[in-house]
């Protein structure tokens, strides 16, 4: 009898859920934050330079750090992101600001201000003034000034009387900003058409007032800055900039809007897929991934989080890791309706077998991707960010979610005697009275014999490793200046550009370089690459060039040699301690014998991303680390599922006792798992191919990484993990005559080990 209610139950729980995730979408979309490479902005990291005799402790970092805010405060810049790192460093990260050189100028300026006679004396200082009593005004011609009130009005009396007393031509109070004992002299600055102090105004009488202005000549835009400076302070040590990238907001607002859509366009063809190959299951994940990925966003504004540009690609990459989640639980459903239970005792089983292998799956991803975030920086670290709540996020909606969902249908009735709507033939269905378990069912691979060309498989992974260090060695990597320090200038131009007009450019910037490469579907797309690192005034001065000349600003990345050693001391440190990780989990979850294999295939996958981009000359950069450490996600979250099938069919068989059942073992475990493993790396690089044909210029790199190292990933898990295992395996096998796979001493029903 079918039971209507449940089925009630069902369509209100989905007209519920997206009646609010209707109502409440726009909101969402509209408070998240967006990083610097979808709006535009910039992000310097300062290294902290003390002044003679003095050193930098917590309290003079936090004090910087206040600083530079009430900076950005007065730029009127919303939600910035200023961060201590380490010992000696800050790191500002600007989203959505306009004037970019403007902002610069106004971080970095120590904007310390002093009142000097013309012999260079310190008369006065930045601490002589009241807070925030600077304001910008105007002069008695109309010209813009500066207004600025001191604490004391004697003080300044004492020191206009003593100016006074110096007679003509000498009676000039001299204003400087970050005067420099040793280099700036006032009788060296006063000869040049532009002096490098503010103003020097002649005082020809004793001043009783509280109150200066400033005048020099200003525009309003400058005058307003030096009021905005003075106001928020001078800075209580030299910055340094060792790491600044900017975008512009034309840069940001494309690539935004092109990965938006290869997300949509990826999203929905996973969804095909789904609804094609797993019928109604697929239509109960197609309402779960809607579910999904509208918690992931609303967890993000939670959060206050940034979302990236490989935000995106993580947000669009937890699909297939819920997909995945979804597969591994259906595929098994499929098998024990094969077998001939009921579809509820199917469903129950189906659900209960998968549990393990998705966690363990999940969790060993997790772990990769905590170790990006720990170690990455800036974009890398967003990426991180998404991929470690896409996982935890998936987790729910496709165990939990759908399970729950798919088993108001199941427990309807409605579905008992049409098994055809789970992708099950009549004609595949076993009488359970047959006794047949899920090893024994037939597949469409059962002619492959996986083991039997284990050989083969190792002398194509060697001979791919060979060559692939000949070819770092011939032709090395092309190591972008994350890596290498120097400076990237990146233009995306109105119209199209050829390398002679860009090098010409460069060159009347005073850059000379040979790097440079023009892209893009019109040619508009330029990229240069030299060693020297530029000034903040030096990138001013380029934008507003190419600004000029190309009708665009540049996106400028400037990295010294200690962030670039810094940045390849942590990627390398980053694959190690996951590589360790994984080595323990798997040792505790499985054993030894599968935590080695599974290491070997995931450093085997990281070391053809790396032959691959030397082949292929890409780009290696920040985003290179985040494509390692995602395959090694993806590859050992496939191994995983192989060996938790292979644990369980050898608990199955209690003893084995010869080489070929070790082998049959191994053979059907991959066979059973085989369509699992093709149906999630398909549904993962749908959605990386739509990113890689319809996504930003800026993440191509990033995702034709991917789009290869899912494919060899899946190839490690299936020809070299297992293999290696059977291998191992079999040479225990010879020297103890037996294996046992479950333990003698405890009754069956205990869970047994391998």
């Amino acid at each position: 009898m079918v039971k209507r209610s449940r089925i009630v139950a069902f369509f209100l729980i989905v007209i519920l859920i997206g009646s609010s995730m209707g109502a409440t979408t726009k909101n969402i979309l509209g408070n998240i934050k967006l990083g610097l490479d979808l709006q535009g902005g910039f992000e310097v990291l300062y290294q902290v330079i003390p002044e003679k005799g003095q050193k930098v402790n917590e309290e003079t970092l936090a004090s910087t750090a206040e600083a530079l805010n009430r900076r950005v405060n007065a730029l009127g810049v919303s939600e910035p992101v200023i961060q201590i790192e380490g010992k000696d460093r800050i790191r500002v990260q600007l989203a959505g600001v306009h004037d970019q050189n403007k902002a610069r100028e106004m971080l970095s300026t120590e904007a310390k201000l002093s009142f000097r006679d013309v012999n260079d004396n310190l008369m006065m200082d930045g601490s002589d003034l009241k807070e925030g009593g600077a304001k910008q005004s105007f002069d008695q011609n109309g010209n813009p000034s500066v207004s600025i009130t001191l604490k004391d009005a004697d003080k300044f009396k004492n020191v206009t009387q003593k100016i006074v007393g110096m007679g003509e031509p000498n009676n000039l109070l001299v204003i400087w900003l970050d005067f420099e004992e040793g280099k700036d002299s006032f009788k060296a600055e006063a000869a040049k058409e532009d002096p490098a102090y503010l103003s020097a105004p002649r005082v020809s009488q004793v001043f009783n007032t509280d109150t200066v202005s400033i005048e020099g000549n200003f525009t309003l835009e400058e005058a307003t800055t030096l009021a905005n400076l003075l106001d928020a302070g001078a800075l209580p040590v030299e910055l340094k900039e060792i790491y600044s990238t900017s975008v512009g907001a034309q840069f940001g607002e494309q690539a935004l809007q092109k990965t938006v859509l290869a997300g949509i366009i990826g999203i929905l063809a996973i969804f095909v897929f789904m609804l094609v190959f797993y019928r109604f299951p697929g239509f109960i994940a197609v309402v779960t991934l809607t579910i999904y990925i509208f918690l992931t966003l609303l967890i993000f504004d939670w959060m206050n989080a940034v979302l990236t540009l490989p935000g995106i690609a993580a947000l669009i990459l937890g699909v297939g890791m819920a997909v995945d989640a979804n597969v591994i639980t259906y595929e098994r459903i499929r098998e024990e309706l094969k077998v001939g239970r009921s579809l509820k005792a199917a469903f129950k089983a189906g659900n209960s077998n998968s549990f393990m292998s998705i966690l363990d799956a999940n969790l060993t991803t997790i772990l990769a991707a905590a170790v990006l975030f720990v170690y990455g920086t800036s974009s890398v670290k967003g990426f991180a960010t998404t991929l470690i709540i896409s996982i935890l996020v998936s987790f729910i909606t496709a165990v939990y979610g759908s399970r729950w969902l798919l088993g108001l249908w199941v427990n309807s009735n409605l579905f008992n005697k049409k098994l055809g709507w789970f992708g099950v033939k009549q004609s595949e269905i076993h009488d359970i009275k047959e006794g047949i378990d899920t090893i024994e069912l037939p597949t469409r691979f059962d002619k492959w014999d996986f083991v039997k060309h284990r050989k083969k498989f190792f002398t194509f992974s060697i001979a791919i490793t060979v060559a692939g260090i000949l070819c770092l060695l011939l032709f090395g990597v092309n190591l972008g200046i994350d890596f290498t320090s120097g400076t990237r200038v990146e233009l995306q131009a109105n119209k199209s550009i050829t390398t002679a007009e860009y090098k010409k450019e460069l060159k009347a910037n005073g850059i000379s370089t040979d790097d440079i490469v023009i892209s893009g579907d019109n040619n508009n797309i330029g990229v240069a690459r030299f060693k020297d690192e530029l000034s903040r005034k030096e990138i001013a001065s380029l934008k507003a060039d190419f600004k000029d000349k190309f009708g665009a600003e540049p996106n400028v990345s400037t990295v010294s040699p200690t962030i670039g050693k810094e940045l390849a001391k942590n990627a390398i440190k980053s694959i190690i301690i996951a590589s360790i990780g994984i080595i323990i989990y798997v040792t505790f979850r499985f054993e030894m014998k599968m935590a080695i294999p599974s290491v070997i295939a995931l450093v085997h996958d990281a070391f053809f991303i790396l032959t691959f981009f030397s082949l292929t000359r890409l780009e290696l950069d920040l985003t290179f680390i985040a494509v390692v450490l995602t395959i090694i996600g993806y590859s050992i979250n496939d191994t995983i599922v192989t060996f938790d099938r292979i644990r369980e069919n050898l608990r199955k068989k209690k003893r084995i006792k010869t080489a070929e059942e070790l082998a049959e073992i191994v053979n059907s475990s991959l066979r059973q798992t085989f369509t699992r493993s093709i149906n999630t790396a398909l549904t993962t690089i749908i959605a990386v191919f739509a990113l890689l044909l319809f996504g930003s210029e800026a993440i191509t790199n990033f995702t034709l990484g991917l789009f290869v190292g899912l494919i060899i990933g899946v190839y490690s898990s299936i020809c070299l993990a297992a293999q290696i295992w059977y291998d191992w395996k079999k040479m225990e096998l010879k020297k103890k005559g037996v294996l046992i796979t479950y333990k003698e001493k405890r009754k069956i029903t205990d869970e047994p080990q391998v």
